[in-house]
């Protein structure tokens, strides 16, 4: 599957016309195997599996807190009084070290309000945070449970 995914992913960068040649074909279908080969190596295939409703959960979730948070950082930021509180907030993250952490402290980097700086000695994601009088820390927990769903496990706290 990875395979037919890169080779279609080469088709669409290539654009064949109909007229090109075998060669080109070729090229294509080298480029595809060593990416799959590649991707196989780092990120070996596992027991776990896409859900798609949850999957669906979670991007309904993105697009409605970018929506809220975007307008609630411009309503701040044009009010004269900028009621804000910036700091930083230490998020204890129950997703361990990998790809799945990194696609969690992705996902977070994009919500306007919040962005991952690091870690602290304890594990936790540490985040610069537009107002601390935000419910964030529930709000990445949640965002976490669905995160987990999404990817195949059980998500926690629901």
């Amino acid at each position: 599957m990875r395979g037919a995914g890169f080779f279609g992913f080469w088709l669409l960068l290539a654009r064949p016309a109909g007229g090109e040649s075998w060669a080109d074909l070729a090229v294509g279908l080298l480029a595809a195997a060593l990416a799959t080969w590649t991707s196989l190596r780092l990120l070996a295939p596992g027991a776990t599996r896409v859900r798609w409703g949850a999957l669906l959960r979670l991007i309904a979730r993105f697009l409605w807190q970018s929506i809220v948070a975007g307008l609630d950082v411009a309503r701040r930021v044009l009010d004269p009084r900028l009621p804000i509180r910036p700091g930083f907030l230490a998020y204890p993250v129950r997703i361990p070290d990998g790809p799945r952490r990194a696609a969690f402290g992705a996902l977070t980097s994009l919500m306007p309000g919040t962005l991952p700086v690091g870690g602290d000695p304890d594990g936790a994601l540490v985040y610069h945070c537009l107002d601390l009088d935000q419910p964030i820390a529930s709000s990445l927990a949640r965002d976490e449970d669905l995160l987990v769903a999404a990817q195949g496990g059980a998500a926690t706290g629901d």
